[in-house]
């Protein structure tokens, strides 16, 4: 350990001593995430609290050669920011500042810290919005790091499509931009997106230039029930092939709506069940609105309840919002073993239908919800960590929808990114050719493998 301490002392004179640490609890924390994945501990934890902090901690680790893992929020669902090598969690929460918003060209400039929340509120006094809501309070920087999505990619999109530019220190202590603030460019490798959803293993994510709307001038809210999950999907998928222009359409099945009438109060049927949003002109809104009742009451929608009122659609997406927390209430003690798929839409209730069938078949407690708009969906599946017997079935479930959704022409993830929990499945999915290419490039940029070693790819 003399090893670490002197590092630590080199770091407590890159960021001050207050903000390196090695206290248990610390530790504890920057070693797991939300998901079930077990805690594998840093050494140090460090508070850079800017650009140059940060590339002065990184050059001290990478003379070192120490393993580094960013660290935004912990809200991440595939083991991003565990320590399986050891070393030090660089923690960006000290990093919370919005630097810029310039409503002129619907855009802004946030550091890493800032959370989702955070924004929002800075935000709504200039009428302008952020869209990539994934539920959590995560980090900018974080949602950037695993290319994070949500409820409204399916008329916004996702991280991929509104980052603009990025700020990033570099695996040896170097700074780099990814490109300008313009619209649109041609110079050059696109840098942006290749740090988008690289989870950590390309460098740290320091600054963001973000993308923002204006706040639509009408929304309304749907809470629209089905016969089967079958009907509920293909009413969402012929939404979506007729162009209207829904800002978020959510999928939950009887059981996900179950644990939300439970959890919430709200007097909601528990069957299949979608959750629309419609933004627009209060004329547009309203013409929408009419047509998706035509859409869906050709499904055999048996419950359709739409609101105007602002007040009242955001107490049913807050109850949406929860549907996590929620789904672990069915069975207290439980973990949860969060995972995702993304299809092509037109596969998407297939899917989906044959994923709820082999959920009934195994015995396994599991609920599904799906972004369904964009062919996205997840499990949460309900299990004891300490039964092997129910973390074997819960981890063959998973793998069979894994396989079921790439023999789909779909996904391992969607959402909620890699980690090291699908790491094993990139070369299915992308083939050895693509995974040569992604591990050239990870050999180029970070050479003795320091950065959050272990994720995305497999080893080998």
């Amino acid at each position: 350990m003399e090893g670490i301490a002197q590092l630590r002392a080199e770091l407590e004179a890159v960021v001050g001593a207050a903000h390196v640490t090695d206290a248990e609890s610390e530790l504890e924390r920057h070693g797991h995430d939300e998901s079930w994945h077990p805690t594998s501990r840093p050494d140090l934890v460090c508070l850079p609290g800017s650009t140059e902090e940060v590339a002065g901690v990184v050059a001290a680790c990478h003379a070192r050669r120490v393993p580094m893992v960013p660290f935004g929020a912990g809200t991440s669902l595939e083991g991003q920011v565990a320590a399986l090598a050891g070393g030090v969690s660089i923690d960006l929460s000290r990093m919370d500042r919005i630097l810029a918003v310039r409503t002129e060209d619907l855009d802004c400039t946030v550091q890493a810290g800032v959370t989702r929340r955070q924004l929002a509120a800075r935000l709504r006094e200039d009428g302008v919005f952020f869209s990539v809501d994934p539920g959590a309070d995560a980090t900018l920087g974080g949602m950037a790091a695993t290319g994070a999505s949500g409820t409204t990619a399916v008329r916004y999109g996702t991280m991929r499509e509104n980052v603009l530019s990025l700020t990033v220190v570099l695996p040896d202590g170097s700074i780099a931009r990814t490109r300008s603030r313009a619209r649109k460019s041609s110079a050059g490798y696109d840098l942006t997106h290749l740090m988008i959803g690289s989870e950590g293993t390309l460098g740290v994510i320091c600054e963001l230039t973000l993308r923002l709307q204006p706040l639509p001038e009408a929304a309304s809210a749907a809470v629209v029930s089905f016969p089967s999950v079958r009907d509920a999907v293909e009413a969402a998928t012929e939404t979506i092939q007729l162009g209207l222009p829904v800002a978020r359409i959510e999928l939950l099945d009887a059981l996900q709506m179950r644990a939300i009438a439970e959890r919430s109060g709200l007097p909601i049927a528990e069957r299949p069940t979608l959750f629309i949003d419609l933004h627009g002109s209060e004329s547009g809104v309203r013409e929408h609105a009419d047509r998706l009742g035509a859409v869906v009451r050709g499904h055999g929608a048996e419950d359709y309840t739409w609101t105007h009122d602002p007040a009242e659609a955001e107490r049913l997406w807050s109850a949406r919002h929860q549907a996590y927390e929620a789904a672990i209430a069915l069975r207290p003690g439980c973990r949860g073993m969060a995972t995702d798929v993304c299809v092509p839409v037109s596969r998407l209730a297939d899917c989906v239908e044959e994923t709820r069938l082999d959920l009934d078949a195994s015995g396994v407690m599991a609920t599904i919800l799906g972004h369904v708009g964009d062919g996205n969906f997840h499990l949460t599946i309900l299990l004891d960590p300490d039964d092997p017997a129910e973390v074997r079935a819960a981890e063959a479930l998973h793998d069979r929808l894994v396989q079921r959704a790439l023999a789909m022409e779909g996904t391992c993830s969607g959402e909620h990114g890699v980690g090291y929990g699908k790491s094993g499945y990139l070369e299915a999915e992308h083939g050895p050719a693509a995974l040569g290419m992604m591990r050239a490039v990870k050999a180029a940029i970070d050479p003795h493998g320091l950065m959050n070693p272990g994720k995305v790819l497999p080893a080998g």
